[in-house]
């Protein structure tokens, strides 16, 4: 398996690539601001060709390639139904100080082809099998992409693309419209302590980590799981 990724210039986002070898269809994973060139430097250098493009959730920093990433290829776009408007408007995503800051500044675009991702679903994509799972709390449309990790660079059981959920030693803010700690705490109970210790996380943001040293040292998994109280969050 190839994973491969880059952090873009903007919030530092990062976007992957994931392909069953190098060669062959891959697809991509959350196309954020400015990215199209690394992108496709990426996909030329492991001469690969999407398939599809998926979306951990639909903040802007997140989604802004996703339109041309997908017309340039005739491809569809999977995004949470919870999250499906802001491909349309972004600013539903944004707090007033963040859509002040972007106003008219971004042109933005829908894709043409949109299918919405459901909770406990396996995606069949470039020759991949990739669980989704709900878990709301940055946005009320974010989920995980799990997927197995044997032959990646990692030697993983699992990969977990984690999208704005869950960083190395935080998780995604909660205070944008559509985020709630409540439901936050929920997923992490849920959808992130359930997962064995060796699965490798791929997060949103930041370094890659694993389950189960984020168990054990992100405040937020301690303050789930019954002990601690909690850091700051990071994201949009």
């Amino acid at each position: 398996m190839l994973v491969a990724g880059f952090p873009a210039d903007a919030f530092g986002t990062n976007c992957y690539v994931v392909a069953t070898a190098p060669g062959e269809q891959c697809v991509v994973v959350d196309p954020g601001i400015g990215v199209l060139d690394q992108l496709d430097a990426l996909l030329a250098e492991h001469r690969l060709h999407p398939a599809a493009v998926l979306l951990t959730h639909g903040h802007l920093d997140h989604t802004f390639s996703v339109a041309p990433v997908c017309g340039a290829r005739g491809i569809t776009a999977y995004v949470h139904p919870g999250d499906r408007e802001m491909l349309a408007d972004p600013s539903k995503g944004l707090s007033t100080d963040l859509t002040s800051l972007f106003g008219g500044r971004l042109s933005y675009t829908e894709p043409d082809d949109v299918a919405e991702l459901t909770d406990g679903a396996t995606l069949t994509l470039a020759g991949l099998e990739i669980a989704v799972d709900h878990a709301p709390g940055h946005t009320g449309g974010s989920v995980l992409f799990r997927l197995p990790g044997a032959g990646s660079s990692w030697e993983a059981d699992e990969l977990c693309l984690s999208g704005d959920v869950l960083f190395a030693g935080s998780i995604g803010r909660t205070d944008l419209p559509g985020g709630s700690m409540p439901a936050m705490l929920t997923s992490l109970r849920d959808k992130i302590l359930p997962l064995a210790d060796d699965t490798v996380v791929l997060p949103g943001h930041g370094p890659s980590t694993t389950i189960g040293r984020e168990r054990a040292s992100n405040p937020y998994l301690i303050e789930v799981a019954g002990t601690s109280p909690a850091a700051p969050t990071r994201g949009l």
